[in-house]
Parts: C-alpha cells; sequence; structure tokens
C-alpha cells in the first residue's frame, strides 16, 4: 500500500518523515490560501520518498516550472482541473511524471466524474467533497468505494488519523476495491499546520503493517 504524507514545508520535519520506513510519497502543496503553502525552494527535498507537487486551477506554466524547479514525480491536481487540461499538461511535462486528479465524494453519483479521466490520470485521489479545496478534516463513506467500476488505481484521503489503521486494513483486503493502492495523511498526524508528529505516523504504520515476530 502506497503511504503519502502531504502538506510538508519544514526541512527538518521533512527530513525526518523522509526517514520513516513505509512512507512513500511526500506532497508539497503550491496553493496561497492553504497554511501549508510552499512559497520558497525548500533547504531539503526528500531523498527516499517520491516528491509530489499539488496544485490547485494552476496554470499548465506554473506546474511545469516547478515540477522542474522541486524535480517533482508526481503532480497532484487538487482543483476543477478538465480532461483538456490534463491534455495539455501531458505535453509540458515528461512522460515519466505521473498525474493524480482530486475527486470530490459524497455519494455514488460522485464517483461518475471518473470516467471523464480514465486514460488520463494515472491515479485518483478521492476526498471529502465540501465547499472551498481545502481537506475538511473528515471522511466520506468509504461503502461507496465498493461501486467503484473503473481502471485507475486510487487513493484516499480525508479525515484520516491515527485509530484508522484497522478500517484501511480491513478495506485493503477487501475484494469489491481491487484497485484502491494507498492512503494520503495530512492534519490527521500534526501537531500544527505543515509540521507532522513523526512518532504518531510511525506507530499509526506499525499497526498498519506489524512487523513479523521476533524468534
Amino acid at each position: 500500500m502506497i503511504i503519502k504524507v502531504c502538506g510538508m514545508r519544514d526541512p527538518e520535519n521533512i527530513r525526518q518523515v523522509d526517514a520513516i520506513e513505509g512512507v512513500d510519497w511526500m506532497g508539497f502543496i503550491f496553493f496561497p490560501r492553504s497554511p501549508r503553502h510552499v512559497s520558497e525552494v525548500l533547504t531539503y527535498l526528500p531523498q527516499h520518498c517520491k516528491r509530489v507537487g499539488v496544485f490547485v486551477n494552476a496554470p499548465v506554466e506554473d506546474i511545469a516550472s516547478r515540477v522542474h524547479t522541486f524535480g517533482f514525480q508526481l503532480v497532484q491536481l487538487h482543483g476543477h482541473e478538465t480532461p483538456e487540461f490534463i491534455l495539455s499538461l501531458r505535453t509540458a511535462i515528461s512522460n515519466e511524471v505521473k498525474i493524480i486528479k482530486m475527486i470530490q465524494i459524497a455519494s455514488l453519483e460522485d464517483l461518475q466524474k471518473t470516467q471523464q479521466y480514465e486514460g488520463l490520470a494515472d491515479y485518483f485521489l478521492f476526498e471529502t467533497k465540501c465547499q472551498g479545496y481545502g481537506g475538511s478534516g473528515k471522511q466520506f463513506d468509504w461503502d461507496i468505494l465498493q461501486h467503484y467500476t473503473g481502471t485507475t488505481p486510487f487513493l484516499i484521503t480525508g479525515g484520516i488519523g491515527p485509530g484508522d489503521a484497522e478500517r484501511i486494513k480491513t478495506l485493503n483486503a477487501q475484494r469489491s476495491t481491487p484497485n484502491f493502492i494507498g492512503i494520503d495523511l495530512n492534519s490527521g498526524f500534526e501537531t500544527a499546520p505543515a509540521l507532522k508528529d513523526v512518532e504518531r505516523i510511525k506507530d499509526f504504520l506499525l499497526t498498519l503493517n506489524p512487523k513479523p515476530s521476533q524468534l
């Protein structure tokens, strides 16, 4: 399972999270209204985790520039980006850079929005539906995911906290959600905006993937 930790900004905190075994992707938000907004090049960027740039209705040129500057391996589109926009973005960045499209979920009908992005986005990120573009800190009904019939693999986010490891393990084991490949962690693991609690993440991952007993 892919573990993404999003909303990073503090260089030393980035270094600490980058060293956690089991964290695969790290997200950096480029949206001025976010309390986790990255406004400058950071003095440390992850060397082990894949770097994800998160954008909200940003121009193609801006995204492409930051992909180059920060060495992003993935781009997350968190606004109202259209399929045509993704096509334009794809011509501006390397094919090796994967694209994640966020879809807000509140009901079964919301899953239908994924159909227009099939074959364009490499991954979907299902987020709890709310006003604006930031997360609500609340979970949507994960049972809806059993009705997803697309072929694009997806991650989930929204209100995931330390106490959700067992639920996620159950969801991961369900044959009805074979395209579920990961989770996105953010505010539920913070001591302050953009500052993650390293020990809380480690404990969560240990519950999610217990290490075998040493004989």
